[in-house]
């Protein structure tokens, strides 16, 4: 089991929630979390279908430490309530709601989420929530609904909608999300959850989603959602700390370790105090090294 603290979320892969070899296979690319979609990936006729299939292989496959998220249909659907009890009875990690454009959806959501816990024997408060913010309107409430719920671990920003909403659509230069994303960013890291950008879509222009990807990495976004198993490796790369970031933050994770024993309640390297933002800064960098395998056991940097 993952410590939610210590989660990392770089990679959200979308897994049709009707295509049963996908859905048993999902695991095995290393994707962080692993997103099966009951809503725009499924017709209407196979909702009911794909809905028992996901629940049957979260409830019988082992998917290692991926964190599952399952993308219900929306409030205004009739498959809305049953996709909830079944993601609940499954013990699915998240919920993620689409279309959310104000608070009171999330505060809907929680209540029948509770419910449902309640029901099915699950623990209170295990199943958490996510908001994909899709419009105009959910943009400009990203705050209050990333602070609708004590459950809520993310928001996500899903750009086909909302180019959509703004009557315009995606270009290669992004200017068109730019408001957008640093709403969406901004509102998540206030209320202190995760941020995650949108798909790229386009698999035959890998130097765009690298362009991309780094963009959003610049930012200060989490992770980005992803339509392919080959997207993984590729923004992992971006994501990766450089042997310099690596060795700085050992130096202040190693003045750390010395304060502790010396019973300091300060950390001082090089003469200089570490402040918070600094140490913050070098667990994360340690993190995200060692899950891209450059720290050994003994936390010592791998050459590649």
């Amino acid at each position: 089991m993952v410590n939610e603290e210590e989660r990392l979320r770089r990679t959200m892969m979308f897994v049709p929630g009707n295509n049963p070899a996908m859905v048993k296979d999902a695991g095995i690319y290393g994707a962080d979390s692993i997103m099966f979609d009951l809503e725009d990936a499924v017709s209407m006729t196979e909702k009911d279908a794909a809905r028992t299939l996901v629940y049957e292989a979260l409830s019988t496959v082992d998917y290692g430490n991926a964190e599952l998220v399952v993308r219900i249909n929306g409030l205004d659907t009739p498959y809305y309530e049953n996709d909830i009890k079944a993601m609940v009875k499954a013990k699915v990690d998240v919920i993620r709601l689409p279309k959310t454009e104000n608070a009171n959806m999330i505060k809907k959501l929680e209540q029948l989420v509770e419910k449902a816990e309640k029901e099915f024997g699950v623990p209170a408060g295990s199943i958490h929530l996510m908001a994909a913010i899709e419009s105009a309107k959910g943009v400009l409430n990203a705050y209050e609904i990333a602070c609708a719920s004590k459950r809520m671990i993310g928001l996500a920003l899903s750009a086909e909608d909302y180019t959509t909403d703004m009557k315009t659509h995606r270009y290669p230069d992004g200017a068109e999300l730019e408001f957008a994303r640093n709403m969406v960013l901004h509102a998540a890291r206030a209320a202190g959850i995760a941020a995650f950008d949108t798909v790229f879509t386009n698999m035959d222009d890998p130097e765009g989603f690298y362009r991309e990807t780094k963009h959003i990495h610049q930012l200060g976004f989490d992770g980005k959602s992803l339509v392919n198993p080959r997207q993984i490796e590729m923004v992992n790369k971006v994501y990766e700390p450089t042997r310099k970031e690596i060795e700085n933050a050992l130096n202040v994770m190693d003045a750390i370790k010395e304060a502790n024993e010396k019973g300091s309640g300060v950390i001082s390297m090089n003469g200089q105090m570490v402040d918070r933002p600094v140490v913050l800064r070098a667990q994360r960098v340690v993190q995200l090294a060692k899950a891209a395998h450059l720290l050994n056991e003994e936390g010592d940097y791998i050459e590649k």
